[in-house]
């Protein structure tokens, strides 16, 4: 197959691609699908459109009001029936209501895995940064910057490392935080890390944050204070995972403390430790992690899915939405319904007493398989109680999963994400909704022009 480009104003439009080159501009949004391969009598272990995927890439999307545009990255791919990673970067124009050709930040060069996927930073002058996932040692980690504030047209590799699951935030006056995995454990089991830069192009060396055979986290940050929530995987097995730890630096890594402000030493190599905050293990139960966010007074809240078994099907159920959160004074623990896979993946919104959380809590066409349909829910009094308010999808073809929440998410930009067949390979488009939930937007799979319109569905 031949590569043939053509240039807009606003880019270069790359057409027929086999390999594609960075600062391209696709035609369309066209998402990745992806199934990790393992599969039992309901079905893959986790599958389907993934191009928003994983809990773990935080953030995806950031509202900036300097500019009223929402940027976000997703893994996309060059045409419905390949599964050939492209890390792309756009964004949504709130005040034009329109969206341009998505940008290729990264061509993973045939990784099919949006394990590969990015993460998106803006700093203090507008520039926007992308952190492209590596994968164990095999493929390293990069780092991307705009060649111009609030700009998606160009980007340029700014450093290259071992790092999977980035987790930048940055904080004005001190530069970038970025949290991370590494598999550095016994049996290349997940650690974590971090690392700190004033610039993004020197970083200081890796410091690790946690190793007892394995983790996953999840990570946010308010004022300058970032809090980090993780599992732990016994004998080094995701399939495992389990507990709830907790921990928080507001001098970017210079010390950590518990959340009640308690002195710790890091890295935790125990599994009990004063950051533990569930014990699963105990309870026989599995943690999937799926957001965090902070109450009125900044304390932290974390949404995750608590399970009773790692492959999919009945045998886990009940699978419980669950928040954890920190009143200040203890740990509170709240249902807040239940769905049927273990990686459905959704996201918590606060404004101040009232809650919301936009996840695919509902079975979907695929009923046991990753994702479902759309729902938004509310609780009027932080988390204790919760109704579900509507469905923002229903009778779909394909399964919605991991529903992701821009920083400072803008009403009309309030939750994205993508759909997929989850039992068999698909095209996969993205999609975003409201604040109410009440209407839901296609980004364009297919564009002839340099901007477009998303298509109101709902």
């Amino acid at each position: 197959m031949l590569k043939y480009f053509f240039f807009f104003s606003v880019g270069l439009l790359c057409l027929s691609i086999d390999m594609v080159g960075q600062n391209c501009r696709m035609d369309g949004y066209k998402g990745i699908w992806y199934t990790i391969g393992q599969s039992s009598e309901y079905g893959y272990k986790y599958s389907g459109g993934l191009g928003t995927y994983t809990a773990d890439h935080v953030p995806v999307a950031i509202y900036a009001p300097e500019v009223e545009k929402t940027f976000f990255v997703y893994g996309g791919t060059t045409q419905k029936d390949e599964r050939h990673l492209l890390v792309m970067a756009s964004y949504y124009d709130h005040k034009k209501k329109v969206v341009p050709r998505p940008v290729v930040v990264c061509d993973k060069n045939g990784v099919d895995d949006p394990h590969d996927n990015g993460s998106i930073s803006i700093d203090k002058d507008g520039y926007i940064w992308v952190f492209v996932s590596g994968r164990n040692v095999s493929r390293l980690g990069t780092v991307y910057k705009s060649r111009e504030p609030y700009s998606i047209d160009s980007f340029e590799k700014m450093y290259e490392a071992v790092f999977t699951y980035p987790q930048p935030w940055y904080v004005e006056g001190e530069g970038f935080m970025h949290l991370f995995t590494k598999y550095t454990g016994k049996n290349r089991g997940r650690e974590l890390y971090w690392s700190t830069s004033f610039d993004g192009k020197k970083w200081y060396p890796d410091q690790k944050l946690a190793g007892i055979e394995g983790h996953y986290q999840i990570s946010n940050i308010v004022g300058n204070k970032i809090v980090t929530a993780f599992n732990y995987h016994p004998e080094g097995s995701a399939d495992t995972r389990t507990n709830l730890y907790v921990v928080q630096t507001m001098d970017m890594g210079e010390n950590w403390q518990t959340v009640t402000g308690e002195n710790i030493r890091v890295p935790l190599t125990e599994p009990v430790n004063p950051a533990l905050v569930y014990d699963g293990k105990n309870e026989g139960k599995l943690l999937y992690l799926n957001d965090m966010n902070f109450d009125r007074f900044g304390n932290p809240i974390i949404l995750a899915v608590v399970s009773r078994h790692f492959q999919p099907g009945p045998q886990g159920n009940p699978r419980e939405w669950v928040v954890f959160h920190w009143t200040g004074k203890q740990w509170e623990r709240h249902k807040v319904c239940e769905s049927t896979h273990n990686y459905d993946m959704g996201s918590i919104y606060v404004r101040g007493k009232e809650w919301v959380i936009v996840g695919p809590t509902e079975a979907g066409p695929q009923k046991w398989g990753t994702g479902g349909e759309m729902v938004l829910w509310r609780s009027k009094d932080e988390g204790k109680s919760w109704i579900k308010v509507r469905n923002v999808t229903k009778n779909s073809l394909f399964n919605h999963s991991y529903a992701r929440r821009p920083v400072n998410a803008h009403d009309d930009f309030y939750a994205f994400w993508a759909d997929g067949d989850a039992d068999r390979m698909s095209e996969s488009k993205l999609y975003f909704t409201n604040r109410k939930g009440n209407k839901v937007w296609l980004l364009p799979y297919d564009m002839d022009t340099e901007f477009a319109t998303p298509v109101q569905i709902k």
